[in-house]
């Protein structure tokens, strides 16, 4: 089965990439590697979800935030794959969580994201992976993650 059919089976679908309101851009390709910028856990309206992971935001919605920002990262990576995100394999991920100082729980939260790409791409979306807490994020968002892709021919 393939990336597109199992988003379907889970009754997901991808939004659209994001696009930068900054000076950089959402992926740089250099090969077959591709550098996606970090993304945040949009809502529909396009805002991001805020809070601080382990204040007013519990490690289980920010796993949620997570999952989200998987969905994006797909997209992103499908765009950079020229639309087939068959040819995808996750190499790493940096998750970066808005948290309290004494947050310890960072590897759950990111689950989210890593737990989704594998459901959705199997082997190729496994990853090395950091997870770290952070004093602040743009905008307040509870969890930024950034990716390095591989594209298969």
């Amino acid at each position: 089965m393939g990336a597109a059919e199992k988003l379907a089976e889970l009754g997901l679908t991808l939004p659209e990439p994001s696009t930068p309101k900054f000076t950089y851009r959402a992926f740089k390709r250099d090969g077959h590697t591709v550098y996606i910028s970090g993304q945040g856990p949009l809502k529909p309206d396009g805002t991001v979800h805020t809070g601080k992971v382990g204040a007013d935001v519990t490690t289980e919605e920010a796993a949620g935030h997570a999952k989200l920002v998987a969905l994006q990262l797909l997209a992103v990576a499908k765009a950079a794959a020229g639309g087939d995100l068959d040819k995808v394999e996750f190499l790493k991920l940096l998750g970066m969580v808005n948290a309290v100082p004494d947050f310890g729980e960072q590897p759950k939260v990111i689950n989210g994201c890593s737990d989704l790409l594998v459901v959705v791409l199997g082997d190729r979306g496994t990853h090395a992976r950091s997870a770290v807490g952070m004093g602040s994020l743009p905008g307040g968002m509870t969890v930024e993650i950034e990716a390095v892709i591989k594209i298969h021919p």
